[in-house]
């Protein structure tokens, strides 16, 4: 198996080596219409898991009496606060990783220099 996969980068390695000169414009236009895509994603999936938040809310409050109703009800809006949370923290997550990197909105990269080199 490892033979075969080191004779196919043997074979495919010029081009690849060509790859960095040629065709890069389709590429990064797909990158940032994916971007584009994925940027208007996000607010929907924020509102969706508020929305499933206040419907276990709902489900919780109308559930007066019947104890199954209410424990489902506190199930939805723990899995809401969930999701909630884990969006938020990959969010916070990203924007230190791009602060800390150097990455702006713009694509420009800082790269981090070593003095006295």
């Amino acid at each position: 198996m490892m033979k075969k996969f080191i004779y196919a980068a043997i074979t495919f390695a010029p081009v690849l080596a060509l790859a960095q000169t040629t065709g890069t414009t389709n590429i990064e236009n797909i990158v940032k219409g994916i971007g584009k895509i994925i940027n208007l994603i996000i607010p929907i999936m924020f509102a969706l898991a508020l929305v499933y938040f206040f419907w276990g809310l709902i489900k919780f409050i109308r559930s007066a009496g019947d104890p199954k109703a209410a424990a489902e009800g506190k199930g939805i809006m723990i899995y809401g606060i969930i999701a909630i949370a884990i969006m938020i923290s990959i969010y916070g997550l990203v924007n230190w990783l791009a602060t800390t990197l150097g990455v702006t909105q713009t694509g420009n990269v800082v790269l981090p220099t070593v003095p006295g080199i």
